[in-house]
């Protein structure tokens, strides 16, 4: 016999990955009970109570002597106010950190380093829920693991919190000064800027702290200023007046990613521009009247014959004293919009400043950096540029050059930060120059050294990368990296410069070149903060120092993961300065993850009111729930978050604390000694053990054997989805609904030791490596129940991963398949016939000798699952006498059963039930009938309400013919009963 056998349970070790999601909608899924109180009555009282009298299991894991686990035994449901304390034990245990006594290659993750004035937000949960499942699941599979986590100082953002809160108190900026400012951020980051990464915690990120970095630490600030200094020797960084994106309030430079655009109502406004030496006018439309002062051209298309008389010729610009501009044209008009003339105003529009430098046409720019107009508009200098706006149109009203004005929605480009109207202005920037980057960027994409998921981006990162812009890098603040360039007193400013690592280097190249008596200042700005976080993923590990041992061990990393709207912004900037700078694409493969949206698919946003805050999910629904929901997605797609979705996973770890609740009380006392010897020998993942179970064990051993292979395949090819939905499914219906089942004949049955002692090893085998397939997604409640088991030797989160390739028996899955299909085909008629869920009902089973031999082996499982009377279950090849006054039901090929319908049923009270039924879809019916039958409706009704009609009328037809066969074995039982 198996239970001869003398080794433990196997303590799987190692697989492959896969993905998450559940996509099953049957009731039960929202039932957090997991057992109904028939159920309860299936179990003997007097056994329950010996089990939990006797049982006091005892843990070789750490923790087993403190308050920081919970039990199913002593406790209802998962308490998620245990989540922090299991937490603070793992992060104590040294868990988080890269062991390297399994050996192997490294895995690691740079986490997308959060602004350091953030807030958990859902984007936030994503990134940490994906980056941990990864994290968790390498750790598992024995790989030294580093997932390394840090904040971002966030220039602007930062700067701007500190300011607001200082005007407050009535206190400026400027009154500061910078050296004291400066020291009122960093107070500010050293009593505020800890929140997101607690926050982060809470969401059970298994980070290494230890290694925690910011963005101006002293190791990083070091990185960046080596990585200035290293561009501008190769002749990549240079300074010069360029147009960027100029924020007013800010009175600095931000990015693209910091600028959002958003449809607002304005107006077009049509104005004439006289043609000089000719009575006639030109008329353009523009949503920006007061930066005709800047105008240096008008433009048509070569193709519109309306204006092209004109070309060649000049045109007086209103309001500017008889300035002359000329006429041009170019394909880049277009001619169909507003009156098909264009005004140049390369000082203050991104395209136009393109065409003008294509064109050879000067820079004008109106505008202080304040958003007032400056000497060049006249009358109107000093005037902040939407005041000018009204005054202008004014005035062009009164000289007879307004035209129109009409309504226009507008596309604003507005500061992500401050909210305001960000202004296109020429501005002196030091800037990278970034084909040569991208040019080695683009290759290891095309080399196959840096792989992107999903595989659709990569085109969005070679389109970005083949028509790179030169990356603006100076921000006109206060809070940053200084840019490492000084200037010489009395000298020109974009000639005589120097860039040094610090200001002793400077001094000491400023005396060199100009004479010991030279004065020198350091640039007021600070570099964009993407340049730092360009450095992330080998700053962090040490560079430049390449010797230090975190460099040495980590780097390249493994895997980057991030949301696909920076891309571009970050992602593929970290790849240029990666090859740049080490020889070596940072990352191997680049993770790219959607939007979180509202359960109607609405970006969230609080002007919707429709912001899910993950902190009050926690609360509500608990962090595994959380994160399972979350994780179900596919890579790059947005996913939808509603709270039904959030209900059923919480139901879920409930489901799952109950089966570890059954499951414990399944098992032997410890101090049954023999039964445990006899339980811990079953080799379950050996063959031979595995063909010798009965065949409700083998074929849930089986199936967790399968599931193991393929959901390790789904985490290797980063399939979370998929993960979740399969081991969400096998729990669910296999395990929960079928395996528990089932498991409660023998251990409740007269099946015997040896069986019943199967049932255990069994229960306690599947369960276990149910919470390992789980614990990437769900690892509080996971580890939990883990602890509760007896002889956990480790904790969950750093157990060995499960095996793969073990036995499975796929004839024991095709055999348990008809008996459930068995099982299903008598349920359906018990509750066509609505027989009393108490009742037990008699059964003839009907099969091939084959089927019938192991069928019938399983009476105790099938009369328990079917509610049948166990006495009264008869196994045959051949159909019983009474077949003609039975139910008859094909199960599946080869597999039959006949119920006795009138040990089912009341037989008068069920023809009565059955003959209403009928008479109201008979009704139901020729209402249809009648309907179908009139040449009106026919032919005046549309064609799908006609067909709609039809297929009811054909649907219900079917219904009548088999309530009338029903109704009439009822009556022929009922004459023969008689």
């Amino acid at each position: 016999m198996i239970l001869q056998t003398a080794l433990s349970l196997p303590t799987p070790t190692s697989t492959t990955t896969s993905s998450i999601l559940f996509s099953r909608s049957s009731p039960h899924q929202l039932n957090t009970l997991f057992f109904t109180n028939r159920r309860r009555r299936l179990i003997s009282p007097s056994r329950l109570n010996s089990s939990f009298s006797k049982r006091r299991f005892s843990f070789s894991v750490a923790a087993s002597g403190n308050d920081v686990f919970t039990s199913p035994e002593t406790s209802k449901t998962f308490d998620f106010s245990s989540e922090e304390k299991i937490y603070n034990w793992w992060e104590s245990q040294g868990y988080f950190k890269p062991s390297f006594d399994k050996g192997g290659s490294p895995f690691v993750i740079p986490m997308p380093p959060p602004n350091v004035t953030g807030s958990l937000h859902m984007g936030h949960a994503m990134f940490v829920t994906l980056e941990d499942i990864m994290v968790r699941y390498n750790r598992m599979k024995g790989r030294p693991t580093l997932w390394l986590p840090g904040t971002d100082h966030a220039g602007i953002a930062t700067q701007l919190v500190v300011e607001k809160m200082l005007a407050s108190e009535g206190i400026k900026r400027v009154d500061l000064g910078r050296d004291e400012f400066t020291k009122r951020v960093w107070e500010w980051k050293k009593k505020y800027g800890g929140t997101i990464t607690n926050q982060i915690k809470r969401l059970g990120a298994s980070c290494d702290w230890s290694r925690e970095r910011f963005t101006l630490d002293e190791q990083l600030s070091r990185a960046v200023v080596e990585a200035f200094v290293k561009l501008h020797d190769k002749g990549l960084i240079y300074q010069g007046s360029y147009m960027v994106n100029w924020s007013p309030n800010l009175q600095t430079a931000v990015s693209d990613l910091e600028v959002e655009y958003s449809e607002e109502p304005g107006f077009l406004y049509h104005i004439k521009y006289r043609v000089a030496g000719s009575p006639d006018f030109l008329t353009i439309a523009t949503t920006r009247p007061e930066t005709l002062f800047g105008d240096v051209a008008l433009a048509v298309h070569p193709e519109d014959d309306r204006y092209a008389k004109y070309v060649g010729e000049t045109a007086i610009v209103p309001m500017t004293y008889g300035r002359h501009v000329p006429i041009i044209s170019d394909k880049y008009v277009d001619k169909d919009f507003g009156t098909g003339v264009l005004k140049i105003s390369p000082g203050h529009d991104h395209n136009d400043y393109l065409l003008a430098r294509k064109l050879g046409l000067p820079i004008l720019n109106v505008m202080n950096k304040d958003a007032t107009l400056n000497d060049v508009a006249g009358l109107f200098c000093g005037l902040d540029r939407f005041e000018v706006r009204e005054k202008l149109w004014a005035d062009l009203e009164e000289t007879g050059l307004a035209v129109k004005k009409e309504p226009h929605t507008l596309r604003v480009p507005r500061s992500q930060r401050g909210g305001e109207v960000i202004e296109p202005l020429v501005s002196k920037q030091w800037f990278v120059h970034m084909d040569p980057l991208a040019e080695k960027a683009l290759l290891a994409v095309e080399n196959k050294e840096l792989t992107i998921i999903p595989e659709r981006f990569e085109k969005i990162y070679n389109h970005w990368l083949t028509n790179i812009k030169d990356w603006c890098i100076s921000r006109q603040l206060w809070w940053g990296h200084r840019i490492p360039v000084w200037y010489v007193v009395g000298k020109d400013c974009e000639e005589d410069y120097i860039v040094a690592k610090n200001a002793e280097e400077a001094l000491e190249k400023a005396h060199e070149k100009y004479g010991k008596d030279v004065e020198i200042y350091q640039d007021p700005d600070v570099l964009d903060t993407w340049f730092s976080s360009s450095l992330w993923p080998f700053s962090t590990l040490g560079w430049p120092d390449v010797s230090a041992k975190d460099f040495s061990n980590f780097y390249p990393t493994n895997m980057l993961e991030t949301g696909h709207d920076i891309l571009f912004f970050w992602v593929a900037r970290m790849v240029m300065m990666g090859i740049e700078f080490t020889g070596t694409v940072p990352f191997s493969h680049v993770y790219l993850h959607g939007l979180i949206r509202d359960s109607q698919g609405r970006k969230m946003s609080k002007s919707l009111g429709n912001v899910i805050d993950p902190l009050d999910t926690i609360k509500d629904f608990g962090t595994d729930a959380l994160r399972f929901t979350i994780a179900l997605g596919t890579a790059g797609q947005d996913l939808n978050l509603s709270t039904e979705r959030l209900t059923a996973n919480k139901a879920f770890t409930n489901k799952l604390w109950n089966a570890g609740k059954f499951v414990l009380h399944s098992l032997p006392s410890l101090s049954d000694t023999s039964a445990w010897e006899n339980l811990l020998a079953l080799k379950l993942d050996k063959e031979e053990t595995l063909l010798s179970l009965p065949l409700p064990e083998c074929w849930a051993v089986s199936k967790l054997h399968i599931l193991i292979d393929s959901v390790t395949a789904s985490y290797e090819k980063l399939f979370f989805g998929d993960v979740g939905r399969e081991t969400y499914d096998f729990f669910w219906s296999d395990f929960a609904d079928w395996y528990i089942e089932a498991s409660k004949s023998r251990l409740y049955g007269s099946g015997g030791n040896s069986v019943s002692l199967a049932s255990q090893a069994v229960l306690l085998y599947v369960f276990e490596n149910i919470l390992k397939l789980l614990h990437p997604f769900m690892p509080f409640v996971t580890e939990d129940l883990w602890q509760a088991l007896p002889y956990r030797k480790e904790a969950l989160i750093v157990s060995p991963w499960p095996q793969n390739s073990l036995p499975r028996n796929v004839e024991s899955i095709k055999r348990f398949e008809n008996l459930q299909a068995l099982t299903r085909a008598i349920r359906n008629a018990r509750a066509e016939y609505t027989v009393e869920p108490v009742k037990r009902i008699s059964a003839a089973v009907v099969g091939s000798a084959e089927v019938i031999e192991y069928i019938s082996k399983e009476k105790e499982v099938l009369a328990l699952l079917s509610r049948l009377d166990l006495n009264n279950v008869h196994f045959t090849n051949v159909p019983p006498g009474d077949a003609n006054l039975s139910v008859h039901l094909v199960a599946s090929e080869g597999l039959e059963a006949y119920l006795p319908l009138a040990a089912m049923v009341d037989i008068s009270s069920e023809v009565q039930r059955i003959s209403k039924r009928l008479s109201k879809m008979q009704t139901e019916y020729d209402a249809l009938v009648t309907r179908l039958s009139s040449p009106k409706f026919v032919e005046k009704a549309p064609e799908e309400v006609v067909r709609g009609v039809k297929e009811q009328a054909e649907e219900l037809e079917e219904k009548i013919k088999l309530t009338k066969a029903r109704l009439d074995l009822l009556k022929s039982t009922s004459l023969v009963s008689q």
